[in-house]
């Protein structure tokens, strides 16, 4: 059966950008496995020549399917035949991903996830549950989805499409404004008695759960996410205090400070430049990692102050809100 990786690239430069940089850590440690690469989008001119040289582009129409996280809800007509893992393209992967295709294997639909039964999740979950008369639901990050093309795959993708047409009406929160692909999957994927694959912290890793800070070394295939009891953004209800994962989801601003914009640097030096390794890890470190960490602590350093004097700044809108 065929291995593919299917990231999407819709509505805004800012996706292609990101699925060009996800494309590359990809090819970094995948050149070799036989896997294909694709590439969902509706902005295709913006994509570079080295990745369009290994990835396969399906082309979109402008908001073909809906936009927001909706696109997501269609995996199942944009997905190839064969086994297919889906990446949100803020994300970046450290090393082979063959290992979770293996652990995949044998489901129609899976996350990487745990149960809950209540509490609050984009929405009262116990209500949620009483409604659709289960017990509970996967809870997980949509950066990754897996799904194998079937009879069961278009089951489960219709149905969540027709829920996020009652998305409001069920008691679902939005997200950014838009229906969350998560809940509405969650609840599809119970309906059809699909199982998450435990989350052991061996695949994905993001920074909802792990607020404590990442090591992240791109050319060596290390990431490391931490959420520290010690620390003042501990999350005690999350099972890891360490996640050692294959796929780090660069999500929310996290694609605009470190160690992202270091990784990135280092890719395009690498495959658009193609430079050797040695320089090319050189003059990110120079060009990046040096400055970088200088403002960080100058900014840490000087930002009580900064706030005594001046009160706490508002921040700026998330360009994926801004006409999305």
């Amino acid at each position: 059966m065929p291995l593919n990786v299917l990231t999407i690239a819709t509505g805004k430069k800012l996706y292609a950008d990101m699925a060009v940089n996800l494309a590359r850590s990809f090819w970094l440690w995948n050149a070799n496995n036989a896997i294909d690469f694709y590439i969902a989008t509706d902005q295709a001119h913006f994509l570079p020549n080295d990745v369009k040289i290994y990835s396969k582009i399906i082309k979109l129409q402008p908001a073909e399917f809906g936009l927001g996280f909706s696109p997501k809800l269609h995996l199942d007509k944009i997905a190839p035949e064969g086994q297919t893992l889906f990446i949100d393209s803020d994300c970046l992967v450290y090393g082979s991903i063959l290992p979770v295709f293996e652990k995949f294997k044998g489901h129609d639909v899976s996350v990487v996830g745990n149960y809950i039964s209540g509490g609050d999740w984009f929405g009262d979950i116990g209500n949620i549950c009483k409604q659709f008369g289960i017990g509970h639901l996967p809870r997980f990050n949509g950066g990754i989805y897996y799904l194998e093309k079937g009879e069961t795959v278009n089951k489960i993708y219709n149905e969540a499409r027709s829920l996020e047409k009652k998305y409001d009406k069920i008691g679902f929160v939005r997200l950014r404004n838009r229906p969350n692909d998560e809940v509405i999957m969650a609840v599809a994927m119970q309906l059809n008695q699909q199982q998450p694959i435990p989350d052991d912290g061996s695949i994905l890793g993001e920074f909802v759960n792990f607020q404590s800070g990442i090591k992240s070394d791109l050319l060596n295939g290390f990431a490391e996410l931490y959420n520290d009891p010690a620390d003042a953004h501990y999350q005690e209800n999350w099972h890891l205090t360490v996640s050692r994962p294959l796929i780090v989801h660069f999500l929310g601003h996290h694609n605009q400070i470190m160690p992202y914009v270091k990784e990135v640097k280092l890719l395009t030096y690498l495959f658009a430049n193609k430079w050797p390794l040695s320089i090319a890890a050189f003059v990110t470190s120079i060009g990046v990692t040096v400055p970088q960490t200088i403002v960080s602590w100058l900014r840490n350093t000087l930002r009580p102050l900064y706030r005594r004097m001046f009160g706490i700044r508002m921040a700026k809108p998330s360009e994926r809100i801004i006409n999305d």
